[in-house]
């Protein structure tokens, strides 16, 4: 007979992304919004109950305030993922979270469009819009 599979695999922290590894440029442009659009297929994060992979096709676009991310170093922050648990309806969250932090872009929107898992077909978007500066208009 056979037995129901009762197994987990080991996960790494949250606290093992790597924030520190984002970089940024300064945009020579200031003041003329351009829309980056950033694409890479090759996300990987892991189920925090079975620690089964999910792949994910992350989309960052984004409008630079003062400077850019280098996409070196967003390579090596999206791999830091790789063994992490964290659940899907997180990750746009945090990926977002994080680069707005580093950035400070004008705005910036964070979508993953997760691979097909049990039949089920998931897309997380998240967007950021820059606190507006100055004083609050009278009425």
């Amino acid at each position: 007979m056979t037995q129901p599979l009762d197994r987990r695999y080991d996960v790494q922290a949250l606290s093992s992304i790597d924030v520190a590894a984002l970089e940024t440029f300064p945009y020579e442009y200031a003041g003329k919004e351009i829309t980056m659009a950033i694409e890479t297929d090759e996300f990987t994060a892991v189920c925090p109950w079975s620690g089964l992979p999910d792949f994910a096709t992350i989309r960052i676009e984004y409008v630079p305030g003062k400077v850019c991310i280098e996409l070196r170093s967003l390579k090596y922050y999206l791999h830091s993922y790789r063994n992490v648990g964290i659940y899907q309806e997180h990750v746009v969250n945090r990926i977002l979270e994080d680069l707005a932090r580093c950035a400070k872009p004008k705005w910036m929107k964070v979508s993953a469009d997760y691979r097909i898992r049990g039949g089920i077909h998931t897309v997380a978007s998240r967007e950021y819009q820059e606190p507006r500066r100055g004083k609050p208009r009278g009425r």
